[in-house]
């Protein structure tokens, strides 16, 4: 029987099979499965032949921490971990027309300085490259461009004496290698593709920056296993009705995950914002019902952003939910808490939540701010304009504690905020007192403690644990 010549690959997944079908049975996906050629033969097994025998050394040693060549953009370096490890390899994904080509054109012109640089696209020309550096005022940094699309071409230029320390390929997707027939951008380019410039990045001590198409869901487009392969993955962030971007490291072998840089979009190209608390909350109105501010930590970083509730009267028979910068099914959990532990009517009506400035967050510490926003857009009482607010929120409705919170403190005092409402500390809760900082805070053990601050709108329900709770808060 004849050997099958194709297969079929999920562009997906990665996984293959024997014919095409609309559905991909690993996944799930629909109209994802590309044909493929089958490679002529198949590797030999490892019996075949003998392997050198690997040396092993100790899990201690005299090996020195990894010389860091910092890109002069501090935020882009934070996010890194402290500036770019030699021989290691970083993934760029984001939306298109998000400003990822602008970043690494604008890292290289700093890092050509000191280092050899290289800027290489597949998606665009050389004069169409020249034309952004043009715009953004880096066009006599001596940064060496080229457009191509062959690995083999690629290898060999990083492979010379004279070869660039630093190179940023624009994009993965876009790359080919010649012994295999499929196009580029399906699951064994980008595979192989990767797989050949990582191996002479890592034996060449080359500094390797890809950039990588995302899909409609947000993710890197191609197999999973490339995220595997790289030491760093960024993930740059934004909406396009804000000049703000975030830069986020969601894996990171070389310094923390989960931290972000703050950039702000302009005409001469990508700005650093070095306070992105007091850029988030600069346009904040004080006083106004359904807004509640929020001390967050995305990484080692304080960021204080103001969330924006609006509770309106729904017309439909099922009201509506709209969230824009915060998790839906987190929103729909705390709605119930409140209506369920606290007697808050809410689901008759429209609720929308808005984080300003176009972050995203993740935190379940946001859960206490966004149910202040929402009591406060209900009842139009607003929360007190020097206020911080944050605490994770149980089913039950009891306030837990969260991490790092004299620094959330920290950073809200010296933003001038007064006052702080968070979880109770071991041996606090339900009365004000004050912080090192100078704060006066309110400790809670049980969302029903924050209702008194809106009790001319709202009538909780009654309820023993929620009686002695609110007792305790009164003193």
């Amino acid at each position: 029987m004849a050997k099958p010549t194709s297969r079929y690959a999920c562009q997906s997944c990665g996984a293959t099979f024997p014919k095409w079908a609309g559905r991909c049975d690993a996944c799930g996906e629909w109209n994802t499965l590309v044909e493929e050629a089958v490679p002529d033969s198949a590797p030999k097994g490892l019996s075949a032949g003998r392997g050198r025998r690997i040396e092993f050394v100790g899990l201690s040693g005299s090996s020195s921490a990894p010389p860091r060549r910092l890109t002069g953009i501090a935020e882009f370096d934070r996010v890194c971990g402290g500036g770019l490890v030699p021989g290691s390899v970083l993934l760029i994904g984001g939306d298109p027309g998000i400003g990822k080509s602008t970043l690494l054109l604008q890292a290289m012109a700093r890092l050509a300085q000191d280092h050899r640089c290289a800027y290489v696209s597949g998606e665009e020309a050389v004069d169409q490259v020249r034309l952004r550096a043009v715009r953004l005022g880096c066009a006599q940094a001596p940064v060496a461009l080229a457009s191509a699309t062959s690995v083999r071409d690629i290898v060999s230029s990083l492979d010379a004496a004279d070869g660039p320390d630093i190179i940023v390929i624009d994009s993965i997707q876009t790359m080919y290698v010649d012994n295999l027939d499929s196009a580029p951008g399906t699951v064994a380019q980008v595979r192989a593709s990767a797989q050949e410039l990582i191996r002479v990045a890592k034996r060449r001590g080359v500094v390797l920056l890809l950039v990588g198409h995302v899909t409609k869901e947000g993710m890197i487009a191609g197999p999973r296993v490339l995220e595997h392969m790289v030491d760093t993955v960024l993930y740059f962030e934004g909406e396009r009705g804000h000049q703000f971007r975030i830069l986020r490291a969601v894996k990171n072998r070389f310094g923390p995950t989960d931290e972000i840089g703050v950039f702000e979009m302009g005409d001469a190209g990508l700005g650093e914002v070095a306070n992105p608390s007091a850029l988030f909350l600069a346009e904040r109105r004080g006083d106004v019902s359904g807004a509640a501010v929020f001390a967050g930590m995305e990484g080692t970083r304080p960021v204080l952003v103001e969330v924006q509730a609006l509770v309106a009267p729904s017309p439909l028979g099922t009201p509506r939910r709209a969230v824009v910068g915060w998790d839906s099914a987190r929103l729909a959990m705390v709605l119930a808490v409140l209506e369920a532990r606290c007697g808050v009517q809410i689901g008759a009506n429209d609720v929308y939540l808005n984080v300003a400035g176009g972050l995203r967050i993740t935190e379940p510490a946001a859960d206490l701010a966004v149910a202040a926003a929402l009591v406060s857009s209900l009842t139009g009482e607003p929360v007190p304009a020097d206020t911080v607010v944050f605490g994770e929120i149980g089913l039950s409705g009891e306030v837990r504690a969260v991490g790092q919170t004299d620094t959330r403190l920290k950073e809200a005092a010296k933003l001038g905020f007064s006052s702080a409402i968070f979880p109770a500390r071991r041996g606090g809760g339900g009365r004000a007192s004050r912080s090192d900082n100078g704060l006066k805070t309110v400790e809670l053990h049980h969302l029903g403690e924050l209702m008194p601050l809106f009790q001319a709108g709202t009538r909780p329900a009654r309820g023993r644990s929620q009686d002695r709770d609110r007792d305790e808060y009164r003193g």
